[in-house]
Parts: structure tokens; sequence; C-alpha cells
């Protein structure tokens, strides 16, 4: 690998290395927010069944997890930002492929590809974000997380409009790809050249499955903790609300609104809680948070105590990710594009997982005890913690940018 990616050709003060990456994380989020908001519409149009949707939706996030090592490859071997930008390009044509597919065989192999092109820009974004922190010499991986979750609220935003205005999909993903492309794309067009694995690099090589090995392993679990508990959140939080607080179905939807807005909020002033308090403990503090939440949700268990545990979760679980990706871009035993790759997979995993879990404990005890589940695992977080410290030896802590 060279010495340090860092090596750039001056540029505006608009378009900044900063805000290139910050603007690929809005396009990824936007994009899955766009689909996100006319799931019921092309469930209506394929007239599927709730049994059958999940099954697509299974399709989706497969595609994700198969893309995360063949991505990590083709970031080591090309350049995160190379790579970032031409995958942006696929992403859109692939939401655009979702509204244009004629029955369900061919609509579960486009979620497929859809699936794998999210996944491969989450990869390569995520090792882009780490080479900008390290230029920067300051965390910042958590404001281009809220910059993804800005992006998934305006694609879910564009959603309702296009309901409103009586937008088919059709129309509705082939303008929303077009148009977020021609608004972010732009900033991603700084000449920024990544880093690379030559073939005699010391590196251990990605393995074939994206499987985290050794300290990177209880990572991966830090960050596999953490997406269980967004993931249950996001399919169970309401139904927690109907069954425990006998809310209406429009209040039950506050339970989420909640969560994700806390998560924003943290997410825009967690890079300086990061830099004051250090990964390790912002990431104690982080799981404290996640499991006070739903432990008041759990034992409390009327209206307001549970929008302040749901809350409290949203500000608990916010860090985690970023936190996670930023020290598997630092890895010392493995590449920027292989070690992302990996801690990716557990993490899709326990989002895959979590609702799954769930559902399973809430048959078979109830949905409130269920939630406890997202406590034990939030204080795992609080364990595991010291696997987010920095690697004692940083590749680049000590290089200066150089210009091209």
């Amino acid at each position: 690998m060279s010495d340090f990616q860092v090596v750039q050709t001056p540029h505006s003060k608009i378009r900044t290395p900063r805000r290139a990456v910050a603007a690929m994380f809005v396009l990824n989020g936007a994009y899955y927010g766009i689909w996100a908001s006319r799931v019921p519409a092309i469930a209506q149009q394929h007239n599927l069944g709730e049994a059958l949707l999940g099954v697509l939706l299974l399709c989706m996030c497969a595609g994700a997890i198969v893309s995360f090592p063949v991505t990590g490859r083709m970031v080591d071997k090309y350049g995160s930002a190379q790579v970032t930008k031409r995958i942006a390009l696929l992403y859109g044509a692939s939401l655009a492929a979702l509204a244009l597919v004629p029955n369900v065989w061919m609509l579960g192999l486009a979620l497929v590809a859809f699936g794998a092109a999210h996944g491969a820009m989450d990869v390569s974004m995520n090792a882009w974000a780490g080479e900008v922190e390290r230029h920067e010499g300051k965390p910042i991986m958590a404001s281009f997380h809220a910059m993804w979750s800005f992006g998934a609220g305006l694609g879910a935003a564009s959603g309702y409009l296009a309901v409103k205005l009586g937008a088919v999909p059709m129309t509705h993903f082939l303008t929303g790809a077009v148009i977020c492309l021609a608004l972010t794309l732009p900033f991603g067009l700084i000449r920024w050249v990544s880093p690379t694995v030559a073939p005699s690099s010391t590196k251990k090589k990605a393995p074939l499955l994206a499987i985290p090995k050794g300290a990177l392993a209880f990572v991966g679990i830090i960050g596999f903790c953490s997406s269980m508990g967004e993931g249950g959140m996001g399919d169970w939080s309401a139904v927690f609300l109907v069954q425990v607080a006998q809310a209406n179905e429009a209040i039950a939807a506050l339970g989420f609104a909640a969560f994700s807005a806390t998560m924003v909020i943290m997410r825009l002033i967690g890079d300086k809680i990061i830099a004051r308090l250090g990964a390790v403990r912002a990431a104690r503090i982080s799981g404290v948070l996640a499991a006070s939440g739903s432990l008041l949700a759990v034992a409390v268990a009327n209206l307001p105590a549970i929008l302040i545990g749901f809350a409290l979760m949203g500000l608990g679980y916010a860090l985690v990710f970023p936190l996670m990706f930023s020290r598997a871009a630092n890895d010392d035993q493995l590449s920027p594009g292989a070690a992302i790759a990996s801690v990716a997979t557990l993490g899709y995993g326990g989002g895959l997982l979590g609702p799954v879990l769930i559902g399973f404990l809430a048959e078979l005890l109830t949905i409130r005890l269920a939630f406890l589940v997202l406590s034990t695992l939030a204080l795992a977080i609080v364990i595991l913690a010291p696997y987010l410290a920095p690697v004692s030896e940083n590749r680049h802590s000590d290089m200066p940018a150089k210009p091209e």
C-alpha cells in the first residue's frame, strides 16, 4: 500500500474531500430511502403477500452480503474513491431497474442487484471516509453517517411527494435516480487518489468470505449487537407500542420517529464527542444509553417511558457503526477494503437476524420480554468497547498530506 492516501489536486472551496464523501453518503441514503418509500406500491404492482415480500427483501440483503468481499478486493486494487464513484452509477441503474421488471422472478433478481450495489457502495464509501478522516486528523466518521440518514430522509420524503403527485414507481425511480446523481456526483468528482494494495504487500489478502478474524472479529460483534438493535427497532418498535402501551397506529409510528431523530442528532454532534472522550469511552457510553433505553421501555412500559426509552436507544446506537468503520479502516492486519468488508458482513447479519429473533421470542414469550435481548446486546457493546480503540501503530498518523 502507498505510504499515504491523500494525493489530490487543488480543488475549489466548495468541492472538498470531506464534502465529496458526504455527498456519496447522501446519495447512498437517498437511493435506499426512495426504494423504501415505495415498497407498498411495488408490492401492490406485483400482488405480493407479506411472506413473498419478506423473501424478496432477503434477496436484497443477500446481494449486499455477497458484494462485500468482492468490493473489498476492488477497493484494494483500484482505490476506494474510484470504486465509489463507479458503483454510484450502477446503484442508480439498479434503482431504476426495480420499477421496470415485468414479474416477480425478475424483481427478485433486480433486488439482488440493488442490494449488491447498495452494499458495495457502503463498503467503498466507508473506506473513502476513513481516508478522509485520517487526512483531516480528527474524528469525522459520525457526520458522514448522519449524512446517510439525511439522504434516506430525503428519499423517503420524495416518496411522499411522488404519491401525492400520483407518480408511479417507474417515474419516481427514474427521476429520483437522475436528480440524485446530478446533485451529488459533481461533489465527488475531485482528484483523490486512494491507496492500492500491491501483490507483494505484506498485508494479509482478503478472504474469500468476508468474515472478520482476531481483534476485528470483536469489532464486528460490536456492530452485530448494534445492528440487531437497529433492525429490531425498525421492524418491531411500532408493534411494541401497540401491544405494550395500547397505542393506536398513528402514535405507534412515533416510536421509530423518536429513535431515528435522536440517532441523527447524535451523529451530527458525535465527532466532537468522540474527539473529546475517545473511541472506547464513547462506545461504552453508547452501550449504556442503548441498554438503559431498552430497559426503561421494558420496565416502565407506559407510553412516555417507552418513547423516552426509544429515544435513548437512538442516542446509544448512533455512534457504534461510525466507530466500527473507523477502527476497521485503520486496522493493522488487513487492508481497509478487506477489513471494512469483513465487519460489514457481521453488521448486516445483525440487521437480518434481529427482527427474526425478536419475532420468535415475542411469539414464545411476549414482545416486552423479547426486547430484553437488545438490552443484553447493548451491554455487550460496553464490555467489548476496548476493541474499538485505535490500533497501536496508525499507518498514517504521522504523515502529512501531499498535493499531487
